[in-house]
């Protein structure tokens, strides 16, 4: 039996079908990325607009993350010499002690374990590269392995084996930061204070006269030798708080950058979901209505 002629509407319907389906995906892409573009060039006037400000935030992510590193690095630092200046405090008190109480019982063992803690920090190491070794990494920058070493030491900076080298980072436009502090700028002075105790050897618990004046010696060493430690622990500090603080100001760049890249890119999740509803409904009306027209024929309208 001859079918009704629906030819034409058949091809709108069609056509209204593929517009359909490709709003549908298109929906379906930007609720599955949440992008309501996929593309920089698809902004059309935009696009040069959010080329420079993605520029920009991968520049102020660069920034933040070198100020991180470096400011980790300097963490070390800090933790280290803290260390150091508390364990060299507490050995002096106890040098105190044992001249005031005329007893050296304790001062050996006291000044071995000072003497660990040194080491320890001045050969501390970040990813596996000790930090206060200056640029070269194939040797610990403290070389004596115990406080008995110290005895045929000679000269304390032969105790080191770091170069004088500062490590770099570009962090902020065009200025390159230089941080780092070596082992011997932080440890000679007190060497010669472990050197003056390793000559004292085991202490009686009566301590004579003699002995207690290099007792009185190797306290005086040990204040003059903080004191360049402070000051290097100082400024490093400093250098911190400077270093946390441009990556402080490029995170609040990058959260200001990220809104304006987000305004133009970003798609609204509520309104894209209830857009592909609508749309979904539209296209599977557009298939119910191209499937009746298919059914159609003369017999539908013919008289019984």
């Amino acid at each position: 039996m001859s079918r009704v002629a629906t030819l034409p509407t058949q091809i709108m319907l069609n056509s209204a079908i593929a517009r359909g389906q490709e709003s549908v995906a298109n929906a379906n892409l930007e609720l599955g990325t949440f992008k309501k573009v996929q593309t920089y060039a698809d902004l059309g006037a935009d696009t040069r607009r959010m080329l420079t400000a993605a520029t920009m935030r991968a520049q102020q992510q660069a920034q933040k993350d070198v100020s991180q590193r470096v400011g980790s690095t300097l963490s070390l630092y800090d933790l280290a010499l803290t260390g150091v200046h508390d364990s060299l405090n507490d050995l002096s008190g106890k040098l105190l002690s044992a001249i005031g109480q005329h007893n050296g019982g304790g001062v050996a063992q006291a000044a071995k374990e000072a003497f660990d803690t040194f080491r320890t920090a001045l050969n501390s190491s970040e990813a596996g590269v000790p930090i206060f070794a200056g640029g070269q990494t194939e040797t610990l920058p403290f070389v004596p392995k115990t406080l008995a070493d110290l005895l045929t030491l000679g000269s304390p900076a032969a105790a080191f084996a770091n170069d004088q080298t500062r490590a770099t980072a570009h962090i902020d436009g065009d200025t390159d930061l230089s941080y780092g502090i070596t082992a011997d700028e932080v440890g000679t002075g007190i060497v010669e204070a472990f050197q003056t105790l390793a000559g004292l050897g085991d202490l009686p618990k009566q301590l004579t006269s003699a002995q207690e004046d290099e007792i009185g010696k190797a306290i005086a060493q040990i204040n003059k030798g903080l004191e360049p430690l402070k000051k290097a622990n100082g400024r490093n500090g400093d250098l911190r708080k400077h270093v946390e603080g441009l990556a402080d100001s490029a995170e609040q760049r990058i959260t200001l950058l990220n809104g304006v890249i987000g305004d133009a890119v970003d798609a609204d999740v509520r309104q894209v979901a209830t857009d592909l509803s609508a749309r979904s409904m539209a296209l599977n009306a557009s298939y119910a209505a191209l499937t009746k027209l298919n059914t159609l024929s003369l017999a539908n309208f013919l008289l019984p």
